[in-house]
């Protein structure tokens, strides 16, 4: 009688047991998957920020991301370079094109998404013709989200976020937000606080004037043609 009286109270505690929720594991699962979440997070930061501008970059960075010491001499001559296609036009005296793809694969001057034509698209690494259609198809592109949106049709977030390196999308000077502006090559908080600053623009002439009491005529020459006013 003992030993079926045992064996009853050890057959009643593994069903009571069987029968609790799986507490433990749904926090191993939930654990697991914002680790992941927070690992993404940290690829895609670190893909983000890790592309040199030529028109901003030192010496000492054209160096190390590959150019000989006269195509460095050249850059920082010749910079700002306001399109793309100046620099490649210089890089290509100089590079083959296996060098060009590693070189653009560490600095690059970002390409207007609404205006640059769609076969300059295919010099950014990776980008092939179907790629450059989807650029210029969604045009035109008052947002970066936007670009987001429409290229995350067709690649993942890590591959959009490589991806944003190559672009921009001009912003209207007083209306765009802090992070329209922010997402702006090189533009970093202060200078989104002095674009800001001076609202409202009367016309371009009023940007030249305000913005040029913080940098030299060639930075100005650049950030200039990221802005523009309805």
């Amino acid at each position: 009688m003992k030993l079926l009286t045992k064996s009853l109270v050890i057959i009643l505690l593994a069903f009571i047991v069987a029968c609790q929720p799986k507490a433990s594991e749904e926090n191993v699962d939930a654990d697991s998957t914002a680790t992941e979440t927070n690992a993404e997070d940290e690829v895609v930061a670190e893909i983000a920020t890790t592309m040199i501008n030529p028109n901003l970059a030192t010496e000492e960075e054209l160096t190390a991301a590959g150019l000989s010491e006269t195509l460095v001499s050249q850059v920082l001559e010749q910079r700002p370079f306001i399109d793309m296609m100046d620099l490649h036009n210089l890089a290509s005296q100089e590079l083959d094109s296996a060098e060009l793809v590693a070189l653009y694969g560490k600095m690059f001057v970002p390409f207007n998404l609404n205006t640059t034509d769609e076969d300059n698209f295919k010099i950014i690494p990776g980008v092939g013709s179907r790629m450059a259609h989807e650029f210029e198809e969604y045009r035109p592109y008052s947002k970066l989200s936007q670009f987001r949106k429409e290229i995350g049709k067709y690649v993942d977030d890590e591959e959009v976020a490589r991806l944003e390196q190559y672009i921009f999308v001009p912003v209207e000077l007083n209306t765009a937000t802090e992070e329209d502006i922010l997402a702006l090559p090189g533009v970093g908080k202060r200078m989104a606080h002095e674009f800001e600053e001076y609202r409202p623009y009367e016309n371009m002439e009023q940007f030249r004037k305000e913005i040029g009491k913080y940098v030299d005529d060639k930075e100005l020459a650049r950030l200039e043609r990221f802005v523009y006013l309805k």
